[in-house]
């Protein structure tokens, strides 16, 4: 394994499918629950933790949820405490954050800040360490998901009936954005603040189409995200283009090919034994 390793082409591919594993069941319940935003906005703040973690000399990963995780708690907290609508609250703290983040990076003279790497990550310079934080992260996340899938889930299809039932749908919903600031901080270096949020839903609506339940979709959505993985990969070192984006291509493409006519006779087929 270690020799396998080596290769910095194998290492970005173990990386990159490690971050499509655990984002594919949490970009299920950001599709089902028309999150798309929320996941935006959470990534766009993920810049401003960039911008701290080098201006007090931290870990990047650790800031980077310590940021993620107290603007999306924020936003839980504004939304019960404003009569702003949910888009509104969102979209000022998208760009309120992603500007922040600008700022101080602006105010680091002495640090040379690649702009383009944060934005867009650099899967090919991944390192065993990246690989480690990515899996034990990514495990501990899913782990997490596990727990909390029945109050998650049920919160998602009715909220009053998962109170009812004696579930804590608030609990749930607290741990469900730790998950997704978890996911984020560990894929930034790697896929970058504005590609994360394409790795988290496009596998996931792609998915739709094909499932007949919630478990059928996490999975391939798993599975397309994987996928899009490797396509981007081969296809980065065959074009010569851009890893991240053109990751987020591949992932595009299997989006358009679960709307084709070929989509429709697979899920035809499926119907009967739905």
């Amino acid at each position: 394994m270690a020799g396998l390793l080596d290769d910095f082409f194998m290492r970005a591919l173990v990386a990159g499918v490690g971050i499509a594993i655990v984002a594919g069941p949490l970009g299920c319940f950001i599709v089902w629950r028309r999150l798309a935003f929320f996941g935006d906005t959470i990534s766009h703040a993920a810049l401003l933790g960039v911008a701290l973690s080098l201006l007090i000399n931290s870990s990047t990963t650790l800031v980077v949820f310590l940021v993620s995780a107290f603007v999306a708690l924020s936003l839980l907290l504004i939304q019960k405490r404003t009569i702003l609508p949910a888009d509104s609250v969102l979209s000022l703290l998208s760009h309120s954050t992603l500007a922040l983040g600008l700022v101080v990076l602006g105010f680091i003279s002495w640090v040379r800040v690649d702009i383009m790497g944060v934005l867009f990550g650099d899967i090919l310079a991944t390192s065993v360490t990246d690989i480690l934080i990515i899996y034990i992260g990514g495990l501990t996340a899913l782990i997490a998901l596990a727990i909390i899938w029945r109050p998650l889930f049920a919160a998602t299809v009715d909220r009053e009936i998962a109170k009812a039932e004696g579930m804590n749908p608030d609990r749930a919903n607290i741990i469900f954005v730790f998950l997704i600031a978890c996911v984020i901080a560990i894929s930034i270096e790697i896929i970058g603040v504005l590609l994360i949020t394409a790795m988290l839903i496009i596998p996931a609506a792609a998915a739709r189409r094909f499932s007949s339940s919630p478990e059928q979709m996490v999975v391939i959505s798993g599975l397309i995200g994987s996928a899009s993985v490797i396509g981007g990969l081969f296809g980065s070192l065959t074009w010569d283009t851009p890893s991240g984006p053109t990751i987020v291509v591949a992932a595009l493409a299997c989006f358009l090919v679960s709307l084709s006519p070929l989509a429709n006779i697979l899920v035809l087929k499926k119907a009967p034994h739905s």
